[in-house]
């Protein structure tokens, strides 16, 4: 039997570096030798992808916030069943753009819905399912906000108004104290080659755990 991998997902507000230090994650990974699957929430199958595109593209019709917590679910239980979990079993290391604890920060703190309905709902989707290391990237929300704002056209998110994303941000922070064995708080506002340095030894630390 293959021994189960490893399920690390990448976690921050909008433009903390996610994709370029998934980068480094995923070269690695493929240093050493191990096999990986990159995927991304919401999203990672054609399906979720497709629940992705409602939820991203700015809409005349406002969502309601249960809608897009739900939508963000459906895509979660997709993504888990036809994806995460088989990755896992078959011994590859998964790493996420996001997961639940998006949905914590962006529908819980964001749309300030109960965060108690969150947690049945993970429950209910996930069951055991959690993810091994997080990495949570984070920068000063003007730095942050800069960055996303060069990258052209914004989605639905981008465009909401900076106390949504202070409520993000503050979420994020206070879920990495509350889970300091899980957590790795990455500091991105520095030069890419000392975070880079930071995730691989954090990556190694985690294989030599596992």
């Amino acid at each position: 039997m293959n021994k189960r991998g490893l399920f690390i997902t990448v976690e921050g507000g909008e433009g903390v570096g996610k994709s370029t230090n998934i980068a480094v994650v995923v070269d690695w990974l493929e240093e050493q030798g191990i096999a990986y699957c990159k995927t991304r929430e919401p999203g990672g199958t054609p399906l979720a992808e497709q629940i992705r595109q409602l939820l991203l593209a700015p809409r005349d019709e406002a969502m309601a916030p249960m809608a897009e917590l739900l939508l963000v679910f459906a895509a979660r239980s997709q993504h888990i069943e036809t994806v995460i979990e088989p990755a896992l079993a078959a011994g590859q290391w998964v790493v996420c753009d996001r997961f639940t604890d998006a949905t914590y920060a962006y529908q819980g703190a964001g749309r300030q819905l109960s965060l108690e309905w969150i947690a049945q709902l993970e429950n209910l989707v996930q069951g055991n399912l959690r993810p091994d290391l997080t990495l949570l990237l984070d920068a000063p929300l003007d730095v942050g906000l800069s960055r996303a704002g060069q990258r052209g056209d914004l989605d639905r998110f981008e465009q909401e108004q900076r106390t949504f994303f202070e409520r993000v941000r503050s979420a994020y922070l206070e879920r990495a104290a509350a889970e300091p064995g899980r957590f790795e708080l990455v500091d991105t506002n520095r030069p890419l080659a000392l975070i880079a340095d930071d995730i691989r030894a954090l990556l190694a630390a985690a294989r030599a755990g596992q």
